[in-house]
């Protein structure tokens, strides 16, 4: 598995992939939360990092399938993948090792707005004014919804050879998980099931993580949506019908 891992993110830094999503991202995330007057921090009138968690999700939905769009399907389209398969390694330690790498670029992506905790905390009146625990929380959550969206890019990736296709496929399934749930919920007609279906979704998990308190029941959810992508990934490959 070290060997893939290693192999696919020197992949991703030897290309421009990494760095423009890096770059993307920060730029993004940056202008909304310094910059345009409806989301700046510097216009609430308080220390608060609400911004980026709550357009960030949004940001990776579409960033993390750019990155995880080629993962398999580029081994399928230059015809590699038979022979990737054909090594003394099992496809768990193949399907990790894409796996772990892609989450490695999405971590490194996140690690820089710590400058903007930093940033906010010596806005604070007084300094240090802003919820920390909250923040910990957030970005754990952040990280938490993250990786299953790696996990799905990665299913999305085993299921064609056409990178765009995956890119599509990753960014509508993310959507649903995310935000599409929560909206059902919503919804008039079912609102004796609002609660269930709201807890099948990342929202809910992703908002509650966001208060500070982290739940060994949202932790279990994440862990849980990302195994069951990665055995999706596992059953699709097994077949070896490619």
């Amino acid at each position: 598995m070290i060997r893939v891992y290693l192999k696919e993110v020197h992949s991703f830094f030897d290309s421009l992939i990494a760095y423009l999503v890096i770059a993307v991202f920060l730029t993004g995330i940056g202008l909304l939360t310094w910059v345009f007057p409806d989301t700046s921090v510097l216009n609430y009138g308080y220390a608060d990092m609400a911004t980026l968690f709550s357009l960030g999700p949004f940001v990776l939905m579409f960033l993390i399938p750019a990155v995880t769009m080629k993962t398999f399907s580029e081994e399928k389209k230059n015809g590699t993948i038979e022979l990737l398969f054909t090594k003394p390694i099992s496809d768990w330690q193949i399907i990790l090792g894409k796996y772990f790498s892609v989450v490695t670029v999405m971590v490194i992506a996140i690690i820089p707005t710590l400058l903007y905790y930093w940033s906010v905390y010596q806005l604070g009146n007084p300094v240090g004014n802003i919820d920390t625990s909250g923040v910990i929380g957030s970005y754990i959550g952040l990280i938490g919804l993250g990786s299953v969206f790696c996990a799905v890019g990665i299913v999305s990736s085993s299921i064609t050879k056409n990178q765009i296709v995956a890119f599509v496929l990753a960014v509508f399934a993310c959507f649903i998980l995310f935000s599409g749930l929560n909206s059902v919920a919503q919804m008039e007609g079912l609102a004796s099931y609002a609660h269930i279906i709201g807890q099948l979704g990342i929202y809910a998990h992703y908002e509650s993580m966001s208060r500070g308190l982290i739940d060994s029941r949202d932790v279990v959810y994440f862990a849980s949506v990302i195994a069951m992508m990665l055995l999706f990934t596992k059953t699709i490959l097994g077949s070896r019908k490619w």
